[in-house]
Order: structure tokens, then sequence, then C-alpha cells
């Protein structure tokens, strides 16, 4: 059987943990049904969870998972706080740890590269840093505290990544406007929110010409794309009869569809042979959302290994090792 690539999965560790809790700023970690989670303006979009500080317990859940390869990330908020000095050197420090945990799993760790982006000279330099440490990738967030990935202050970062043709995993935060939304209650952020910050990310990317710009990099859009599958024949028509949606591009939005790669988080069997059929069995992975209280390792892996063989084989690892390079 193909080995299995875990494309969207997550690691923390104590001293991040400290760091935030000291220059959050509107981040705050509250008790709520006897779990300790992360707020944004009163909307919790994350629980701490012990796997996220313990690999060794990852590498056993992988194991009886059956997951062969892990390519970790920090989880939102990142380092997007705390003014530049303290998120670039959180930024060194978490980078540094994702190093280290892979030379002591050389064959089950690979990870994500953490950037203050926020900061382009240091995100491009701590980038540069990371390259040489081994990183496989870059995360960032949908949004960058309110910001979007499209803002001109971010273009120094993207065009250093388009030159090392790196993987992108793009993973949602809590949108702006939580509060006004009424996000707080039923926890409607991880929900809700998350699918539909990734899905404007990405959206917002097509239409602003994003793909045209930056050919060699690649985007991984987490929670199998949030709604983008769903939507991307409603993209086409507004782009057919909206002015606006055709400024900067003038293919229509589906055509930068295979641009775009998916990973399989999603709960329903349905769902992801849904995206598969919309993106294309290249452009799928596997990931697990690992281990957040809503992750399904094992979930997740069965819902692609009840794919054909073929479209199995591909998200389970073949997709993953061209794209990476493993």
């Amino acid at each position: 059987m193909t080995p299995v690539i875990d494309v969207h999965t997550h690691m923390l560790n104590d001293e991040w943990l400290k760091t935030i809790l000291v220059h959050g700023g509107r981040y705050s970690l509250v008790e709520s049904h006897g779990l300790r989670v992360f707020q944004l303006d009163g909307a919790a979009f994350m629980t701490l969870m012990e796997p996220m500080f313990d690999y060794a317990l990852r590498i056993k859940d992988m194991d009886e998972a059956g997951v062969d390869v892990a390519i970790v990330s920090l989880t939102c908020p990142s380092v997007y706080w705390g003014g530049e000095e303290i998120s670039s050197s959180t930024a060194i420090m978490m980078n540094d740890d994702m190093a280290d945990q892979q030379r002591i799993y050389p064959d089950r760790i690979r990870w994500f590269a953490t950037l203050p982006w926020q900061y382009p000279d240091r995100a491009v330099k701590e980038l540069d840093r990371a390259v040489s440490k081994g990183t496989s990738g870059v995360f960032v967030s949908a949004n960058i505290s309110g910001m979007s990935l499209t803002d001109p202050l971010l273009i120094p970062v993207w065009k250093a990544i388009d030159e090392k043709e790196l993987p992108v995993l793009v993973h949602p935060a809590a949108p702006p406007g939580v509060g006004e939304m009424d996000m707080g209650r039923y926890n409607l952020v991880p929900s809700v929110g998350f699918m539909f910050d990734t899905t404007l990310a990405v959206a917002r990317m097509i239409y602003d010409g994003f793909f045209d710009r930056y050919q060699k990099l690649k985007i991984i859009a987490c929670h199998a794309g949030g709604t983008l599958p769903y939507l991307i024949g409603r993209l086409d028509f507004c782009h057919k009869n909206m002015p606006a949606c055709r400024e900067t591009i003038s293919q229509p939005p589906s055509s930068y569809i295979d641009r775009i790669y998916f990973d399989s988080v999603t709960f329903r069997q349905e769902a992801l042979e849904f995206c598969i059929n919309v993106a294309g069995a290249g452009n799928v992975m596997y990931g697990s959302d690992y281990p957040h209280n809503i992750g399904d390792m094992k979930g997740c892996l069965s819902r692609v290994d009840a794919l054909p063989p073929d479209q199995r084989d591909a998200v389970r690892g073949k997709n993953a090792a061209r794209i990476f390079g493993f």
C-alpha cells in the first residue's frame, strides 16, 4: 500500500504558549466546558490538546492510524502578534524546534516554516534560514491578523517563496469581525468561520491574478478548500456577468483550479469525492488536522482508503511525494 503523508497536521510547544500568553494582545486563553480554549474578541477558535506538545505521543498515534510521514505546522494564530521582535523571535524558535524534531524522527517528521509575515524583511530572512534547516514548505493563515494575503505589503514574501518553488499551506484563522458576526456562541469559528476564511482568501487570490504572478509556488487550501469546490461555478458565473470580477483576470476562475491543491480534511465520503471530482485526483492530498479536537487522523484516512485504488494511492501519498519532492 502507498505510504501515507499527512500534509495538514499541527504541533505547538510550551515556549510558544508561554509567549502568546504574555504578548498575545487580543488573543486570550480561557476555561470553557473543562477545556483550555483560545479566543479572539470573545470567540473561541482553538482548543489546546495534549498531543500538540508531545512528539512521542504523535508518533504513537501515527503508528496506530497507519500514517507514515507528518508535515507538521504551527496553527493559527501563528506568530501574528506581539510586535516585530516577538513575532520574529517566536518564528525562529518554532522553526528550530520543528527542525530538531525532524532530526529526532527523520523518517516520520517534516515541517512547514513559520514566518512573521507582517514584517516582510524579517519574513524573507527567516524563510532563507528555514530553507537552510530543511523546511518542506511554508505555513500562512488565510488572513494575517485581518490582512488579506494579496496585500501589497506581502509581495516580497510571496516572491521569495515563488523563487524557491515551495508549497504553501493556507490555513484558516478566526475571520475578521468574529465579534460582530456573533460567532462566540456554539464555536461557530471552527465549524463555519474557518471554511469561509479559506474560501475568501483563495477566491481573492484567483480574482487578483495571484496565480498569474506566481507560477512556481503551490497553494494548498485546507479543509478540502473550505467551500471553494462547491462555489467555483458561482465564481465563474460572476466573472462572466460582473465587470468587477474581470478587472484583473481574463480567464474564468475555474481555469486556475488545477493550480490549487486540497487536503482531505472533510468529514463525509461524498464531500471528499466531490472535492476530487472538481479538483482532480492529482490535486488532493491526505490531511488529518490532528491533534485538534476536530482532527480525525483515522477517519480521514478511512475515507481516502474507500476511494477507487488509483485515487486512493494518489491521495494517500503519491501526490504529496511529487509536490514536496520526497
